[in-house]
């Protein structure tokens, strides 16, 4: 069992790494592209004077515009969540982590700031909100524009990306597997 525990471990050390190594590689000038595979083409958000925006906007395809976070990655809402106040913990935070920032939070220029905030988690820390959501990304997306999370039923309600108007979007995500649950 310790044993099974510290080879996820590793895994997960090792993706996360690859992971920020492929962001980095793909950093410097130009475009700011940081994924184009399939139908989606994530550019990172920038705020309105150019600087690196917390929450933004990309393309994800069929699901079209979405929240995405500073690396480019999806962010979704979970259905269970009642206001501000989130309803995923444990083994839920595990497999979809809640979206937090150090300092203030930042919008993309197709954002509304107004909507853009923070709540606190039973941990005491802060969790980003939009629209009254409390944000997550989901474990299993692994690259900039993945949608994997798009419409899976886990750990009690359904999981969405959002539009930049803070409500969920439905749709087929990049998941061949939507039935998928914890």
């Amino acid at each position: 069992m310790f044993r099974s525990a510290r080879i996820g471990l590793l895994i997960t050390m090792a993706v996360s790494a690859l992971a920020a190594l492929a962001v980095t590689g793909c950093g410097g000038g130009g475009s700011g592209v940081t994924s184009s595979g399939g139908s989606a083409s994530v550019v990172l958000p920038k705020t309105a004077d150019g600087k690196a925006a917390t929450v933004g906007v990309a393309n994800a395809g069929g699901l079209g515009r979405i929240l995405v976070d500073s690396r480019g990655r999806t962010v979704y809402l979970f259905q269970k969540d009642v206001g501000t106040k989130s309803d995923c913990t444990g083994g839920c935070a595990a497999a979809w982590p809640p979206l937090r920032a150090t300092g203030k939070p930042s919008a993309g220029t197709s954002l509304s700031a107004a909507k853009l905030g923070t709540t606190p988690r039973s941990d005491g820390k802060p969790q980003l909100t939009y629209n009254s959501h409390p944000l997550y990304l989901y474990s299993a997306d692994q690259k900039a524009g993945d949608t994997n999370g798009q419409g899976i039923n886990a750990f009690g309600a359904a999981w969405f990306a959002l539009s930049s108007a803070g409500k969920m979007v439905s749709g087929t995500g990049t998941n061949t597997n939507p039935g998928l649950g914890y």
